[in-house]
């Protein structure tokens, strides 16, 4: 008898989280491409930005996003490195759960173990959030 685990999968519930996750991803893209976060105000002001003067991690996330959404890669990087790195990181988990259910296949990302992922996303935003407020390394700020 056949391994289950390699089978195909039979019902429409493997699917529902890849089409959930997918369809909300893509309507929060369609979202920011849709409405321009250049414009000042348009999607409000960083809390963090206003009362301590520092760039928080997310600060030029949308931004980036948007430029990511209409072709400009560099103005992308520049907006928030980091975010378009979890972008890339964030699509490439998804088209693999999503080939991995089309395959009838667990889950897993044997590639690096869940926690260390984790750990080293923590790690890189804290010090990605660090060093984009400090003179040397000025150009990570957006």
């Amino acid at each position: 008898m056949a391994d289950s685990r390699f089978a195909p999968a039979r019902s429409g519930r493997a699917f529902t989280g890849p089409v959930l996750t997918g369809l909300a991803g893509f309507g929060a893209l369609a979202v920011v491409a849709a409405r321009d976060p250049h414009v000042p105000g348009s999607w409000g002001t960083c809390r963090i930005l206003s009362l301590t003067g520092w760039y928080c991690p997310g600060c030029g996330g949308l931004r980036a996003m948007h430029d990511l959404l209409h072709g400009d890669v560099v103005a992308a990087l520049s907006s928030n490195l980091y975010a378009v790195g979890l972008a890339a990181l964030g699509l490439a988990i998804w088209l693999h759960w999503t080939a991995s259910v089309l395959r009838g296949q667990p889950f897993m990302l044997r590639w690096l173990p869940e926690r260390t992922l984790v750990l080293a996303a923590t790690a890189g935003l804290v010090l990605f959030s660090v060093l984009r407020n400090t003179p040397v390394l000025g150009f990570l700020a957006p």
